[in-house]
């Protein structure tokens, strides 16, 4: 028999990453939030939605389809999944469109900007927007028959489209699509006016009869179509994974539908039709009230007004690492820890840059996840390798919805004369770590950076992560192991100091949390601190709740999915779980274990998921300087300390806000940013 909810041990997965979408939405609610920010996590909210669909859901639908039933840890099969999260997610679209409706846009029309209706415009404006249209929009739109027609023309995933019903001639009526083209903005501006727009989609609506000469147009509405965009690797040498991705890219956008978005005004009829041409069950479709496609608030977002924004943050950097020189002095005389992005990335960047800047610098050894579209980073591993430097770089091709930047860096690092592995076909290189081997006068030492974050500056201003810097022989050592293996030609299966996923990294979590046991029965005062991104693996949650039955105190701070029940008697009584959504996304691993009053504790890109220790290659390094393990503990108990974007975890599964007391309010985001700003004030008298 299948256990209740209240019965189960864990949470379901989809559930609980559902819940902490639900945070997202509730920090745009939050008026505490400067109004154009609230907009960001509108958009935050839609796009996270979009990813969990195209992935997490498409993959329960093709389980109900092949006709599994092996329920999920908690016991709920794929369909009683897909049932729960289509309601869930329904319901939170519903409130995104009430808060959308009744409180941000009539705020924005307080502050004067305005999503105006094209219908209640002058008709000055009116003929000014429809030049526009004819001049910029008409060349780009290109109106399809759906039906009748002998093939279905091929709607594209996430597109923005126009259903049409067209009048037929003594015939049943048609049906014609008309994509919205992503190469214009969606806000266009109103004539006169700086900051009122019209959405793209609300003019070609209104300019439909100049596409469809002479053809009555019954009605119009809009829709969006999101698709499976997960993409199985099978075992391929290097040069077929790379025409595999190539392949992927292409596909992605012609996967399965898992789900239709409709505005609540299309015909039932049109809606019947369009989700039988899409071969969609009618459970499949979510009606919406108002603008679909939320990412336009992003662009709003984007409007020139300060006042409406989070003030500006300027990361501290301290002078005995803004140099390269002054970096590596540092580093020999001790080991640095970074916590971004209160603390200034340039240091990372000039780090990994110096195999070009350097000439002290004879190679370089890098892994590369996510890096961006622009990345100087990785020009500057292109800038040594064009000038004869040893660069080798693993790049990670299947690094979901980013293969493509990687492919193009790649091919670009390739043609610099850069060693290009692609790790693993069946395992996703997913750890953080960058190698410098430098000449100093007669010997060669190396440097090692391990971070929680990827090698990307844009994310480094928007996630909170870590960077350890260290020159500790036994880490060095182990990491330019570790790119043997990455390259294939290593079966290593012991590490000094790492803990490397699938090899090691499993094992080593567990025997820390068995071994903070055995401390707490010899010393008392046992105590756990983990803070990740996700808790999953079925495994590591007994290990946790065995701790906590034998006293140990537990305290997680989760940002996203979190499948540990905590508080419940006899089980995990003794664990509490906490959850931070604010202005910077929590992404820091950290690992710590009181160990008897001589901490243990690591830090890097492994979260609690079967996937991170079982299916990727995954890096925890120890932090051992006592300077760098108290400014972790101060880390974690400020997070746990915060009351304003802190959520507690029930043991019901309920995520509830912490209230701070009149005048006690703390936020830790809020405390990392001015302990930032005091020590860039010291620095600068």
């Amino acid at each position: 028999m299948k256990p209740s909810p209240s019965e189960s041990h864990l949470f379901n997965r989809e559930l609980s990453w559902l819940k902490f979408n639900e945070r997202v939405v509730e920090e745009a609610s939050n008026p505490d939030n400067p109004l154009l920010e609230r907009l960001k996590f509108v958009s935050i909210f839609e796009s996270n939605l979009d990813e969990f669909f195209m992935v997490r859901v498409s993959g329960l639908l093709d389980q109900k389809l092949s006709g599994l039933l092996e329920p999920s840890p908690d016991g709920m099969s794929p369909s009683e999944q897909i049932r729960s999260i289509y309601k869930t997610a329904k319901l939170q679209r519903t409130q995104v469109s009430k808060l959308i409706k009744k409180e941000l846009l009539p705020q924005l029309n307080e502050v004067g900007i305005q999503l105006v209706s094209f219908k209640k415009l002058t008709e000055k404006q009116k003929l000014g927007l429809v030049a526009y249209f004819d001049h910029e929009v008409f060349p780009l739109c290109t109106p399809l028959l759906l039906s009748p027609a002998p093939t279905v023309p091929f709607i594209s995933n996430r597109s923005l489209n126009l259903l049409v019903v067209l009048k037929g001639d003594g015939e049943e009526d048609r049906l014609a699509r008309v994509k919205v083209p992503t190469v214009l903005p969606r806000l266009v501006k109103v004539p006169g006016f700086k900051r009122h727009f019209v959405l793209l989609e609300d003019l070609i609506q209104q300019c439909l009869p100049s596409l469809f000469q002479g053809v009555e147009i019954v009605s119009s509405s809009l829709f969006r179509v999101v698709r499976d965009a997960e993409a199985e690797i099978k075992e391929l040498e290097a040069a077929d994974l790379i025409a595999f991705i190539e392949e992927t890219l292409r596909q992605r956008r012609f996967g399965d539908p898992v789900i239709l978005e409709v505005q609540n005004e299309m015909p039932e009829g049109a809606k019947k039709s369009l989700a039988k041409l899409l071969d969609l069950e009618s459970n499949l479709i979510m009606p919406v009230a108002g603008i679909i496609g939320l990412d336009v608030f992003q662009e709003l977002a984007s409007v020139d007004r300060s006042a409406l924004k989070f003030k500006p943050f300027v990361p501290f950097l301290s002078e005995s690492i803004a140099t390269t020189d002054s970096l590596f002095e540092s580093m020999k005389k001790e080991d640095l820890l970074l916590h971004h992005p209160y603390d200034s990335f340039r240091s990372v960047e000039e780090f990994c840059r110096s195999a070009a800047s350097d000439p002290n610098v004879i190679g370089i050894k890098q892994t590369l996840y996510r890096v961006g579209s622009e990345s100087p980073i990785v020009e500057g591993l292109i800038d040594a390798a064009e000038a004869g430097k040893q660069v080798a770089a693993m790049v990670e091709l299947k690094a979901r919805f980013d293969e493509n930047n990687n492919l193009v860096w790649a091919k670009r690092l390739e043609r610099a004369g850069a060693h290009v592995t692609y790790g693993f076909t069946d395992t996703k290189t997913h750890c953080k770590v960058c190698l410098v081997v430098r000449r100093e006068g007669g010997t060669i030492r190396q440097y090692a950076h391990i971070g929680t974050g990827n090698y990307n500056p844009t994310t480094a201003r928007q996630y909170s992560d870590l960077g350890l810097f260290t020159v500790q022989p036994e880490i060095v050592q182990d990491i330019s192991e570790l790119f043997n293996y990455l390259t294939g030609f290593s079966k290593q299966n012991r590490y000094r100091k790492l803990l490397v996923a699938p090899i090691n990294l499993r094992e080593g979590v567990l025997e820390l949390i068995q071994a903070e046991i055995a401390s707490h029965k010899k010393f008392g005062n046992g105590h756990i601190f983990i803070k990740l991104n996700s808790v999953v693996d079925p495994e590591a949650i007994e290990a946790l709740y065995e701790a906590s039955k034998q006293g140990v105190k537990v305290d997680l701070i989760v940002r996203g999915i979190c499948c540990l029940r905590p508080g419940v008697k006899g089980l995990s009584e003794n664990i509490r779980v906490v959850s931070i959504v604010g202005r910077f996304l929590e992404h820091s691993r950290i690992y710590y274990f009181a160990n008897g009053g001589a901490p243990k504790a690591y830090i890097g890109s492994a979260d609690l998921m079967r996937r991170n220790l079982d299916r990727r290659i995954e890096v925890l390094a120890p932090v051992e300087h006592k300077p760098l393990l108290d400014r972790l503990r101060a880390i974690i108990e400020t997070c746990l300390q915060d009351n304003l974007q802190a959520w507690d975890l029930t043991s019901s599964g309920d995520y509830v806000r912490r209230k701070p007391k009149v005048g006690k309010s703390f936020s830790a985001q809020g405390c990392f940013m001015q302990l930032a700003n005091q020590r860039s004030l010291k620095r600068d008298i």
